[in-house]
This record gives C-alpha cells, structure tokens and sequence, in this order.
C-alpha cells in the first residue's frame, strides 16, 4: 500500500492539472458503496490535499471538489439500493460480509435521517448508509436534503487538515512555527485518544477524564499563549490568503451565529424545551455548561486583555483570549452532542459529538477569516467549553449516567435549536447582502 500510494502522488505531483479530478474521484469511490469499506480513502484524501495545498488547488477548490464527489459517491449507492432492493445481498462481497450490511440496517432503522448525519463519520458505516436508505425506500428529497449537509461537513473534516498542512509547508514559516504546531497538536492527539479509549472501555470516568485533560491543556496555553505568536501569525496568514471580497459576506452571515444574542436565544429555547419536559438533570446540565462556560470566559478574556489582530481597519475594542464566539459554540452544540448520544454506543456517542463540533468549528474559523482572532484564542475556547462541558456532565453523573431524551422530544429540541440558528442565519445574511449591494 505504501509503495503504491507513493506511486500514485509522485505521478499526481508531476501532473497536477489531474490532481482536482483525482479527489473528485477519491470522494466519489470512499463514499461508494462497498467500495469505500476497502479502500484506505482517508489515507488517501490526506495525501491528494496535502498536494493540493501546496499551490496546486485552493482550499474553496479542494472542499468543493471533495464535496461533489462525496454527493456522487451518495447518489449512486442510493440508486444501487433502490434498484436492487434486497437482491443486493446476492453479491459475492456481501455474502462474504453479511454483517456490514446488517449492521448498516439495523443502524438505519433505529436512528433514520439521524444516522445519515453521524454514520457519515463511522469509517465502515458511511458507504453503506446511503445504499441501505435506497433499499429501505427512503424518500429522495429526504435523503437529498440530508446528504447535501453531510457531506459538506464530511468534505471540512477529511480534506481541510491535509490542505493546511500543504499549505503551511509551502509558505514561509517564522522560525519556531513547526516547533509550537508540533506541541500543540501532541497535546491535543493526547486529549482525544485518551477520550476515545476511555469511551471506548466504557470507563465512568471518561467525562472527567475529557473535561479535565481539556482544562490541563487550556491552563498550559493560559500560561504559554505568548510563546504561540509564529504560530498565530502563520496560520493567520494562511487564512487570510484564502479571503475572496465574494466570500465576506457568507462568512459574516456564519461569525454571526456565534454572537452573544444568537447564542442566548437559541440557550433560552433548549431551557424551555427541556423545563417543558421536566427533563431536570439534562437542564441542569445544559445549563450550567452554557453559563459557565460564558462567565469563565468574561473573566479569562478581562483578565489577559490580548490585543486583537490589527488587520481589521476598525478593531473591535474587546480583548481577543480566548475566543467568545468559539467557546459559545462550541459549549452549545458539544450540549447538544451530549443530549443526542445519550443511551448509545460508545463509538456512536463519540460520533455525535464529532458532527456536533463541525459547525462550531465553522463558527471559530470564520472569526480567524474576518481577522478578528488569532488561532489559538479559538483553541483555547474550544478547550474551555470541552473542559465545562465534560466537567459538567461528569458532576451531574455521579449517581447515575444521564439518561436518554424521549423520542418525542429529541425530536423537537433539534429542529427547534436550528430552526432559531437557521433564521438567525438567514436574517443575517441578508442584511449582509443588503449592505454589500451597496
């Protein structure tokens, strides 16, 4: 594997007007069913976006194209399944694993348009999900609505860290940039292969474990956060050369969903669903998650007073460490995470948890777009609304594990979180649009 996959980048590397259609079709086979279960596609799309990010494509590029070979990938296991139905098993593949197919079913059938969303990032899961909803009939406009979200998501988290990579080695780095990279991301792979092991071993303890390796590694950046200033000015200048005048608009639309306002309200509706329900420990830890997060991070960001970024000609006067809109967002959907994985698996709480992060993510890096942070104040408020968070749900545990949320309910609190962000969204946008046409 290792001689053919260097094979196959060194000749991409000698002809790079291949490469776009080269992770077109990586996409395309990795999201294909059956096929994407034998193939070693994450390898591979780290390898054809490192590649890309040396100057080849650019990061709208390398996401866009990833993500129409991702839909086309969905669409064609989708019609697989709805042609053949259930005379799909009689192939040769399946009747020497019976169980990808079963357990894809059987994941389906329990959690439907949900398991599109999270099964997206469950290696032997995601090429199957699709061509089972096509067996089991699922409505296309259903499924087209869902997978044009998944996949996006799919799309920033399997491409964006190997075009970044590519990209920080192609530009020049201020002596000591590889160096705090280096410490920083041990330190977080450290956090997240403790979390998942003990996730995984089903260890009570794991939320402590997460929430409090999160606020070791907050406490070192709090201590450090003047030894990260090549890394800092790096990335942002990574960021900063991918900015398009097309693109402001939509991005401020995003950092919108992130301000104080928008945050409150869609807290306040997840309250009163939750107290309408009497559903009083998933309350009581939604809510001091969402309140201590917010007041640690008035106090933190008062206490250090870091300057913003100078690249905004009217800078906000609000100190930049760490990140409000990042700790905010991260805090509310790292809740919701929470809440939609409770009375799961291990492996499908952890998943949850992964789709839940993407669009905080979003919402952190817009704000190093816009140039109103520096990197490391979204790590560090992402770190610290994972400590409250883990924190948080480790107390309200300690007699028993939080159970899981009604159907009924569950079904509600989601749409109606989103619904608010969603407007929110769309209200934003288009006084975007609106100042921008003039």
């Amino acid at each position: 594997m290792s001689a053919w996959l260097d094979t196959l980048t060194s000749w991409l590397g000698s002809n790079p007007e291949w490469l776009g259609l080269a992770i077109f079709l990586i996409a395309l086979l990795e999201c294909l069913a059956l096929v994407g279960i034998v193939l070693p596609g994450v390898l591979l799309l780290f390898s054809v976006a490192l590649l890309a990010g040396s100057g080849v494509l650019s990061l709208w590029q390398t996401l866009l194209l990833a993500y129409a070979g991702g839909l086309c990938g969905d669409a064609l296991s989708y019609a697989l399944g709805r042609r053949f139905q259930n005379s799909i098993t009689r192939l040769p593949i399946l009747r020497s694993h019976p169980q990808w197919l079963v357990h894809a079913e059987a994941y389906f059938r329990r959690y439907g348009v949900a398991s599109l969303l999270v099964g997206r990032f469950i290696g032997p899961l995601r090429p199957m999900l699709p061509l089972v909803a096509g067996m089991l009939n699922m409505p296309l406009v259903r499924f087209i609505a869902v997978t044009l979200v998944a996949a996006a998501g799919w799309a920033v988290a399997y491409l964006l860290p190997g075009w970044a990579t590519g990209a920080a080695l192609r530009l020049p780095m201020a002596q000591g940039f590889w160096t705090e990279a280096a410490v920083l991301l041990v330190a977080l792979a450290v956090i997240l292969l403790l979390t998942i092991q003990a996730s995984l071993t089903e260890k009570r303890r794991a939320s402590l474990i997460a929430g409090g390796l999160s606020l070791l590694l907050l406490l070192g950046m709090m201590l450090g956060w003047p030894h990260l200033d090549a890394l800092d000015q790096g990335l942002l200048a990574l960021v900063q050369e991918q900015r398009h005048p097309e693109l402001d608009k939509w991005i401020v639309a995003l950092t919108r969903l992130g301000d104080f306002r928008t945050q409150l309200i869609a807290a306040v509706v997840l309250g009163i669903l939750l107290l309408a329900a009497r559903q009083w420990r998933h309350l009581l830890f939604a809510s001091s998650t969402l309140l201590l997060t917010a007041l640690a991070n008035a106090t933190l960001k008062n206490s250090f007073a870091r300057a913003r970024p100078d690249i905004l000609s009217d800078p906000l006067t609000s100190f930049s460490f760490p990140s409000g809109h990042s700790s905010a967002s991260f805090a509310f959907f790292l809740v919701l995470g929470v809440l939609a994985g409770r009375g799961q698996s291990a492996r499908l709480r952890l998943a949850w948890l992964v789709v839940a992060s993407l669009p905080a993510l979003a919402i952190a890096l817009s704000r190093v777009y816009l140039g109103v942070h520096w990197p490391s104040d979204i790590i560090a408020g992402a770190l610290l609304a994972s400590a409250v968070c883990g924190l948080s749900l480790s107390f309200w545990q300690r007699q028993g594990t939080l159970p899981p949320l009604p159907a009924r309910l569950w079904w509600l609190v989601l749409p109606a979180c989103l619904a608010v962000l969603g407007g929110m969204a769309t209200w934003q946008l288009s006084a975007a649009l609106l100042r921008y046409s003039y």
